[in-house]
């Protein structure tokens, strides 16, 4: 029990409380893949949401799909910051 105490106390160590300066290329393939899995969700639920007959079910399944779109637009919304922006246009981080 203690081990595991230890343990997830040196994983909350480990949080960032400010995003890094440059994205790793691993980061960045991470971000591309979490914006195609969030597109995609959200196009699935679109399609099946116009293939469902219950009323009810069909509501929840597009809530399901805007709230993939939310979370696409956010992720989005965080590379287009302006602090992104800036490290973006600094000579040599192209």
């Amino acid at each position: 029990m203690q081990q595991q105490n230890m343990n997830f106390q040196g994983q909350q160590q480990g949080i960032m409380q400010t995003p890094p300066s440059v994205v790793s290329t691993k980061d960045s393939l991470y971000l591309t893949d979490m914006l195609s899995w969030n597109l995609l969700a959200m196009k699935k639920a679109h399609f099946f949401a116009q293939q469902c007959q219950d009323q009810e079910l069909k509501m929840e399944i597009e809530k399901c799909g805007q709230m993939h779109q939310k979370h696409y637009e956010k992720i989005l919304t965080h590379l287009n910051s302006p602090q992104n922006q800036t490290y973006s246009q600094m000579p040599g981080m192209q």
